[in-house]
């Protein structure tokens, strides 16, 4: 252990701490220094988005005096930028273990500092929380979750008045301000606790009133209101408000998976509480086919992602991936809006730039616009606050399994989302038909577009600067062709420039910047390359596509596996296996 490392142990020995971590350093000087060390060996850092981490003791770490000091800076920062006035926070928090505490720390020391605190009597989805932001009139909001992570994890999202996590330059001046704080005694912990007012039913009901208002067709679902529906809130708090939400629009025949109803830090029926993984909702499968319903869902732990799966043609499941839920959600929301005459001419649907671009291709044949942004929810949030005076956004959604519908909160919001799944089923069973089938037609009707993902990690201490030669590598010497296809573009976000490689054709893109390259295909194909920013890991995201006239074409394509095939054959004239 390094003297650095040995000088931040020495400040909790020594320091403002309770005994309880003291012990636990003792112990683990004792048991286990290697985990001491990495408990200490730095400061658990806030990004852009908040703190992420795994409990326990250590500045490494999340506990009481990392979400303290967290929230001494964020606190500090909301008072500077509105002084004078009363400034207003919302705060929430998930099933996870300890979080309810972490909450109850973040509205003391934001009360302690002059704040005033709405906090949720109970764990609440997070979409609420951004929900509740703009309903209350606030400044700022704290939801202490870790979303889909481990149970082993937890962390701290941090919001702006709009009800989006925070953008520039609010996300890098909190980030100062927390690096600010250099002692748990810059802390105020208590003494404004008449600053806090406890929040619950009342906020459900605008919460839900306003999901409510969301509904296209409640006369389909009238009549379809036994539409066999199966939904796991996989331990998390989506029980607090989806089974409600689906009764309010009108289903009475919710089935929920029971292993999995009931909030639990643990999450002890599965690996990782992720409806992304297949592992996640294989209970939830199990009951659908046992009980032979016409949709399955399930929600993560904090509430703010779907994933859905449906029967085939011939009566098989098949786990919806976050792209063709998407295109489900995209198509209905525009396909509706226009059949029921309330489509207006500024309306704008908005994704990410990795998410699928069958979307863009839907929005260009219905004569509404597709905004694309970077990866994550914030940025889709600031472009409706941007445009919101001229035009009107209805839908937006990212591959990641998020959808965020109409704009009254700005975060995804899985609750919603569920609803208007089951309404989306509930429309296409009104015509004798499923989702599935739905999809297929799309996919005859725009292209079949087929995604895919992979993540590859480079472990040991030189895994940051083998990912960061592996990027400069591409951004200098582009490859001019890909498993056979001709490199037509390349998209350099970090540099802001997109460059066609055949005519030397240059021009500047204009979203902020991001270490993100794509390469554009000559036959369709979309390849993009995002390192993370804070982890030795970079992500892939393929995208291939091809025409296809019927859903025979359709059935055919599967069976022999072409689109697979290109993507694999991509992955290995990159070298990526």
């Amino acid at each position: 252990m390094d003297d650095a490392i040995k000088q931040r142990v020495q400040v909790w020995k020594d320091g403002n701490y309770d005994d309880a971590a003291k012990q636990e350093i003792a112990r683990l000087e004792r048991e286990n220094p290697n985990e001491l060390a990495d408990a200490f060996y730095r400061n658990l850092e806030f990004g852009t988005g908040g703190l992420r981490g795994i409990m326990g003791i250590g500045t490494n770490r999340i506990n009481k005096y990392t979400v303290g000091m967290a929230t001494q800076g964020f606190a500090n920062y909301l008072l500077q930028t509105y002084p004078g006035g009363v400034v207003r926070i919302a705060i929430a928090h998930d099933s996870r273990n300890n979080s309810r505490q972490f909450a109850e720390i973040t509205a003391n020391v934001m009360a302690a500092n002059g704040i005033k605190v709405f906090l949720f009597e109970a764990l609440r989805p997070t979409p609420e929380l951004s929900y509740a932001i703009r309903h209350l009139g606030c400044q700022g909001g704290v939801v202490c979750t870790a979303s889909h992570n481990p149970k082993e994890y937890n962390g701290y999202k941090a919001y702006w008045n709009d009800g989006g996590q925070l953008v520039p330059p609010h996300d890098k001046n909190v980030i100062k301000e927390v690096e600010k704080i250099g002692s748990v005694d810059e802390v105020k912990w208590s003494g404004g606790e008449a600053n806090i007012t406890i929040v619950g039913k009342e906020l459900d009901n605008a919460y839900i009133g306003m999901v409510k208002s969301l509904s296209v067709y409640p006369e389909v679902i009238t009549r379809q209101r036994d539409l066999k529906i199966v939904y796991t809130p996989i331990h998390g708090t989506g029980i607090m408000l989806v089974p409600e939400v689906l009764q309010r629009f009108g289903f009475a025949n919710v089935h929920i998976v029971e292993e999995q109803a009931k909030p639990d830090g643990n999450f002890p029926t599965v690996i990782y509480p992720n409806p992304e993984e297949s592992e996640a909702m294989s209970i939830g499968l199990k009951k659908a086919k046992e009980l032979d319903a016409d949709i399955l869902l399930g929600t993560d732990p904090d509430a703010d992602r779907v994933g859905i799966a449906i029967k085939d043609k011939q009566g098989n499941w098949v786990l919806m991936n976050g792209n063709q839920t998407a295109v489900l959600a995209f198509n209905y929301i525009i396909e509706a809006r226009k059949a029921k005459g309330i489509a207006q001419k500024n309306d704008f649907v908005c994704k990410t730039i990795v998410t699928t671009d069958m979307i863009d291709r839907i929005a260009a044949d219905n004569n509404v616009k597709c905004y694309n942004v970077l990866t994550g929810f914030k940025w889709i949030a600031e472009l409706i606050k941007e445009k919101e005076a001229s035009e009107n956004y209805i839908v937006g959604g990212e591959e990641s399994y998020g959808l965020m519908i109409g704009s009254q909160l700005r975060d995804k919001d899985a609750v919603s989302a569920v609803a208007l799944l089951c309404e989306m089923a509930a429309y296409e069973k009104d015509k004798g038909r499923t989702l599935y089938e739905k999809l297929i037609d799309l996919y005859v009707q725009y292209g079949y577009y087929k995604e895919h993902l992979i993540s590859i990690t480079k472990k040991g201490m030189n895994g940051q600067k083998e990912i960061a030669d592996m990027m400069d590598g591409y951004r200098n010497n582009p490859p001019m062709t890909i498993n056979g296809s001709p490199v037509v573009q390349l998209l350099d976000y970090e540099l802001r420039k997109g460059k066609n490689l055949q005519t030397g054709e240059e021009w500047d893109l204009t979203l902020p910047v991001s270490n993100v390259l794509q390469f554009i295909l000559a036959d369709g194909g979309k390849i993009s390359a995002r390192p993370s920013g804070t982890e030795p890991k970079i992500k892939f995201y393929f995208s291939v596509n091809t025409t296809i006239k019927s859903a025979a074409d359709f059935e055919s394509i599967q069976v022999h596996g072409e689109l697979d095939k290109r993507i694999q054959g991509i992955i290995a004239d990159m070298g990526l296996k």
